[in-house]
């Protein structure tokens, strides 16, 4: 089981380092940076990195939807899923605190602002300036349709050596649709992390992107046990 948690300690890490690292050092501006896009493909691109690199260990869920929804499908036990969780916010902390070191020592830094390392929200001081209803419905509809691909490539008869990069594509996927309307969360850890840092706002707001995700990955794995969403 340790072995299974430090896994999910480091691939966590790495979804979010790569990911929100991207937004805020290579810049959401498409002319000096990478752009939304560029931003989109980082966080595809490193969950199939950790995919394919911890996937054999501990099935490389990085995220407590994602695990929350493996439990209702009977693929992860019930005493499992608390210490995953817990993993993935510590992978998700760690990464954010590795963040801001590497951001602190750059010229004329002057801390942590509103919705800092990439820190997901909503509201007319956010992105695209949606409100509650827009963001709630996003991550819950986002994160049903997320797990249960998850689900779905990762089940018995289903293509072989592909799931890592039909996740990723996914999630880059989301990104491409979703950053203006709450950054993308689908992932109560990946926002915890950032959250904890830039407090205000962002932690204030938490609570949207750890229930609305929580309940679509709780729908997703509710309908493949019912066999609805499950090939035999």
């Amino acid at each position: 089981m340790s072995k299974k948690c430090m896994a999910e300690v480091i691939g966590t890490f790495i979804l979010v380092f790569f990911g929100c690292g991207a937004a805020v050092i290579a810049g959401a501006d498409g002319t000096t940076g990478i752009g939304l896009t560029g931003i989109s493909f980082a966080f595809g691109l490193s969950i199939i990195a950790a995919a394919y690199g911890i996937g054999a260990i501990s099935g490389a869920h990085l995220n407590p939807a994602v695990s929350l929804g493996a439990l209702l499908a009977g693929r992860l036990p019930a005493g499992e899923f608390a210490a995953y969780v817990i993993a993935q916010l510590t992978g998700a902390v760690l990464a954010c605190l590795v963040l801001w070191l590497i951001l602190s020592g750059q010229q004329g830094y002057s801390g942590l602002g509103a919705y800092a390392l990439g820190a997901n929200g909503y509201g007319p001081a956010y992105l695209g300036g949606y409100n509650l209803t827009s963001a709630l419905v996003f991550e819950f509809v986002m994160t049903f349709l997320f797990v249960t691909v998850i689900l779905g490539v990762t089940q018995s008869g289903a293509p072989v050596g592909f799931a890592g990069l039909a996740i990723g594509l996914t999630l880059a996927g989301i990104h491409l649709v979703g950053i203006k309307v709450t950054g993308v969360s689908v992932n109560p850890a990946r926002s915890f992390g950032p959250a904890l840092f830039a407090g205000g706002a962002a932690l204030s707001q938490l609570w949207v992107f750890i229930l609305a995700p929580l309940a679509g990955g709780a729908l997703a794995g509710i309908l493949h046990a019912a066999g609805i969403t499950r090939a035999e």
